[in-house]
């Protein structure tokens, strides 16, 4: 498992390159940070156990936790994980396209801040995702702002000292969301959005 994000946690400033010389600025300061505002959208969500793939440093996972939510965060990044069990809450070292614990018992499917991106394919992600909860659970994502489309592609991530390895990488943007969500075998329950953030639950069918 390549932790290509897990030395960026620490860093204030940071990016990610796309192959079209496209430079999104990664929010690391509020991946640090306790739950804001716009997290609450899918926070308030949650109504049982859920699994947040890709956790980061856990600022998710614990609100949840806080909430007396049971909550479990994956990430393969093994700073990810620590940080996030520094933070009070729970979380493995784990690829969302392994083996996962519970699978087909959670309730809720978490992947914040841009993880949808995970593996290049925004459709097989979600296809991955469609095993992961309960007869009747979702998935809740955040996506990109409308007009992004679907759009598998290459990145690699740029901090201050250095520019790290090429990977896949992909966007959704929030026009996008219902086709993908079709072919994956899912509904969209909603789509909202606060400020610049977009968000969607994605209900089996």
């Amino acid at each position: 498992m390549n932790d290509i994000f897990g030395p960026s946690l620490r860093d204030t400033v940071c990016w990610l390159e796309l192959a079209t010389g496209e430079r999104v600025e990664l929010s690391t300061d509020r991946w640090r940070a306790a739950a804001c505002p716009a997290d609450e959208i899918m926070l308030d969500r949650c109504a049982g156990p859920t699994l947040d793939v890709g956790c980061g440093p856990g600022r998710l996972t614990a609100a949840l936790i806080r909430r007396g939510v049971p909550a479990l965060g994956v990430d393969v990044s093994p700073i990810a994980v620590a940080m996030t069990r520094a933070g009070g809450a729970t979380a493995l070292r784990r690829d969302v396209y392994g083996p996962l614990p519970r699978e087909g018992h959670w309730r809720h499917i978490l992947l914040a801040d841009g993880n949808i991106g995970i593996g290049g394919d925004p459709v097989r992600l979600p296809r991955r995702l469609r095993q992961l909860p309960a007869s009747g659970g979702s998935a809740l994502i955040e996506a990109q702002r409308p007009g992004i489309g679907l759009r598998p592609s290459r990145a690699r991530l740029a901090r201050r000292t250095r520019t790290g390895p090429w990977f896949d990488w992909a966007m959704l943007g929030a026009d996008a969301v219902p086709a993908a969500a079709r072919v994956a075998g899912f509904e969209v329950g909603w789509l909202a959005h606060q400020g610049e953030r977009w968000f969607t639950e994605l209900v089996r069918r």
